[in-house]
């Protein structure tokens, strides 16, 4: 994902090459599914989100003013119709908090059922964060392109939510070593 080739390929994407809009797609395809599922908690539900912010973004990319920030405009169509499908009911969204209090160490679906639960237990811009960077691999610089914030941001940002991540686990005594 680098800026002037991707300044490059939307440019031609507005200029009708669909191919350069393929290789827009291919590059942030991931990205925009780890955000929706961030918000809506089900992959296939996730996928479709992300499907329909590609054909949204194909539509309006003749009005992004900003080239440079294709990577944001992008994710911010993808936060828009998850939220809508969160309205129309589309979605379970967040999972409720009804694990059990305590968890054995030697258990490790639960284990890892009460950090699912953790993760779902923080404010969509932290969850955002801590899917794209654990549940789904990408680098902070990747983050930080796509969300449109500075590396020094993702860094303090993820910093902030593993440790409300950590006192949530704390607070249901879950013995994470």
């Amino acid at each position: 994902m680098k800026l002037n080739s991707d300044t490059q390929l939307v440019e031609a994407a507005q200029n009708g090459h669909l191919e350069s809009f393929g290789a827009l797609y291919e590059c942030y395809h991931s990205p925009m599914v780890a955000l929706a599922y961030s918000m809506l908690a089900d992959r296939d539900l996730a996928e479709d989100a992300a499907q329909e912010t590609f054909a949204i973004a194909c539509r309006d990319i003749g009005s992004l003013k900003s080239k440079e920030r294709f990577a944001a405009w992008l994710a911010g169509i993808c936060r828009n119709i998850s939220r809508q499908m969160l309205r129309t009911g589309k979605s379970r969204g967040v999972a409720p908090d009804n694990e059990p209090a305590v968890v054995r160490r030697n258990d490790t679906e639960d284990r890892r059922e009460v950090i699912r639960r953790a993760v779902w237990s923080l404010r969509e811009p932290e969850r955002e964060l801590i899917v794209m960077r654990y549940f789904d691999g990408f680098s902070q610089g990747q983050i930080s392109e796509v969300l449109g914030l500075s590396s020094q941001a993702v860094n303090g940002r993820l910093v902030r939510a593993k440790r409300k991540i950590a006192a949530y686990l704390k607070r249901k005594r879950f013995d994470g070593r």
